[in-house]
């Protein structure tokens, strides 16, 4: 049950195949020389072996299974292999995002009550400067050159005997990690991982998307290198700042893609914009990807067109669904989008993530803002009908394990099994699909009728000025009104017409848009911001509270 039983498989049956590929730092221009020369490389055998050691060396430190241990390291070689040497020792791998910021990431290792530190070495010197915050931090392992501070290094654990070591045999609910939330609708929150939930994450999207072993894969979102080690995937880690996806070098994706003859990779749908647009100016065709998988936030069709067409003639491109405490839910295909579901969702119908993955449960039930205890108390309604998304299945954790009040609010007891609320609204069509409409906390009530954020948005969406929009809601001589904030395109991109029209003129234009459609019709005002606030994961999830207090400073007072 252990997933790294999954990896210990494939170094044995496949150990001399290339596992990890990470970029040397380029000193002098590199693209003449062989890939080996280009990228420090590990086997499967390799990354096996140097996990076992790292983790017998945690032992040997004393270090107890379900120990917590904050694991502070880049996407890289070294994380991987850290990562599987905890799951071998049964240590509970304390993920955080760096990208949350300072506050955010002491204020979530505080909660965690972290009981020591694997970080490089500017994470380690942060820990000694706030050592009074994390008291129970005991053993603390430096990777790279250690500094001012005592505790053994990474290369020093790398000395440890395998000898009787034996990895973790884990049972279905022993702890695996914590892994938090972006923090997008409230303070970053601590998710409970069991073995049993990593081990069926790799089985299912496995299983789901046929990938097998042997694929060579270019995570753009990090934690997916995870999963190839466990699936016999071969992970070349790009170029990139992995907090700041927008903002990739198009050539460092494209580049290792046609080096390496990648045949799938995961990342954000911002990054896949600038990758696509990229792809369609320069006229640039990879026919290696059999499979692109985006997530955090719906994909545009601009994306799926831009990317399919780079793609052809084998190439699909996914949108699995989810979220941290359940992860895969539902999935649909960039097909099936363009030809089908695309139209309707410009219409205002919200966005199809499509049919669940095996092994989900799910059904949409009133919402409701307070606590569900028990799911007799849940009331499912019909087909068609917007309410709030439960599921059910291997994959969806358990618990929170900071701000444990708000398990009470996202579970629903089910005898010994239970459901998680998404914390999204939308509605089951007559093929049981889900169509997201946004998320529970963004929706607007007006007197008289609710008002969704996604379904609106991508109407507004629609004019040609306007790159992104947030619904949100203000207060207007204390009822709520509905406002509507855009973002102009990005300087150089298509569709900007910024410098041909005012401010004033573009707020006109959108409400006269508005008033035409029912859907839109209730919106009373329309404020343009320089750029909308989006989560640091993946650069898509607008980050609508925060508009939400800009927008109600800028109405007027009446």
């Amino acid at each position: 049950m252990n997933v790294a039983d999954l990896l210990h498989q494939h170094a044995l049956q496949r150990g001399q195949t290339l596992a990890l590929a990470e970029p040397i730092p380029k000193k002098w221009d590199r693209s003449e020389l062989p890939l080996n020369e280009r990228y420090h490389c590990m086997t499967f055998a390799e990354l096996d072996e140097d996990s076992s050691r790292l983790a017998a060396g945690l032992l040997q430190l004393g270090v107890q299974p379900g120990a917590r241990m904050a694991l502070m390291i880049p996407p890289s070689l070294e994380f991987i292999s850290w990562v599987f040497a905890l799951f071998k020792a049964g240590v509970v791998t304390v993920l955080i995002d760096p990208g949350m910021g300072r506050k955010n990431m002491i204020d979530c290792l505080q909660r965690v009550q972290t009981e020591g530190f694997i970080g490089i070495s500017l994470a380690q010197a942060l820990r000694v400067v706030m050592r009074h915050k994390f008291p129970l931090a005991k053993t603390n392992v430096t990777v790279g050159r250690r500094w001012f501070w005592r505790g053994p290094t990474a290369d020093q654990l790398r000395h440890a005997s395998l000898d009787n070591f034996q990895i973790f045999q884990a049972t279905p609910n022993d702890p695996a990690a914590i892994i938090f939330t972006t923090g997008s609708t409230g303070p970053p929150k601590g998710v409970h991982y069991c073995h049993e939930n990593f081990y069926q994450q790799a089985l299912q999207i496995q299983k789901h998307y046929n990938i097998q072993p042997g694929e060579i894969d270019l995570p753009a979102f990090p934690l997916f290198g995870l999963f190839n080690a466990a699936m016999g995937v071969t992970t070349v880690f790009p170029v990139m700042d992995p907090t700041r996806p927008a903002h990739v070098k198009p050539q460092n994706i494209i580049g290792p893609i046609q080096d390496w003859k990648i045949s799938q990779s995961f990342g954000s749908p911002a990054l896949w914009d600038v990758v696509g647009r990229y792809c369609e100016e320069q006229d640039i065709q990879l026919p290696s990807l059999k499979r692109i998988l985006s997530a955090g936030a719906p994909v545009p069709s601009r994306v799926l067109e831009q990317m399919s067409a780079a793609m052809l003639p084998e190439g699909e491109m996914f949108t699995p669904y989810g979220a941290t405490e359940a992860l895969p839910v539902a999935s649909i295909s960039a097909s099936e989008v363009l030809q089908e579901t695309a139209a309707l969702t410009q219409q205002g119908y919200g966005t199809c993530v499509g049919k669940q993955f095996s092994g989900i449960q799910w059904q949409v039930i009133e919402i409701d803002d307070g606590a569900i205890t028990a799911i007799d108390e849940a009331k499912p309604v019909e087909t068609g009908i917007i309410g709030e998304l439960i599921v059910q299945g291997p994959v969806v954790t358990s618990h929170y394990v900071t701000h444990a009040e708000e398990t009470r609010m996202h579970k629903i007891s089910d005898g010994e099994k239970f459901w998680h609320r998404m914390g999204d609204v939308g509605y089951l069509d007559g093929d049981n699909r889900f169509w997201f409409c946004g998320r529970k906390t963004h929706r607007v009530q007006l007197a008289d009728k609710t008002l969704f954020s996604i379904p609106l948005e991508a109407i507004i969406n629609q004019h040609p000025t306007v790159f992104r929009s947030a619904l949100v809601g203000v207060k207007v001589d204390n009822k709520m009104a509905a406002a509507i904030v855009v973002q102009r395109w990005p300087r150089g991109q298509e569709n900007n017409k910024s410098e041909e029209i005012t401010d004033v003129q573009l707020s006109q234009d959108i409400l006269e848009l508005a008033a035409i459609n029912p859907s839109t019709a209730d919106i009373q005002y329309v404020l343009v911001k320089d750029e909308l606030p989006v989560d640091i994961r993946h650069n898509a999830k607008i980050f609508r509270e925060k508009i939400a207090l800009w927008a109600q400073d800028r109405i007027p007072a009446n």
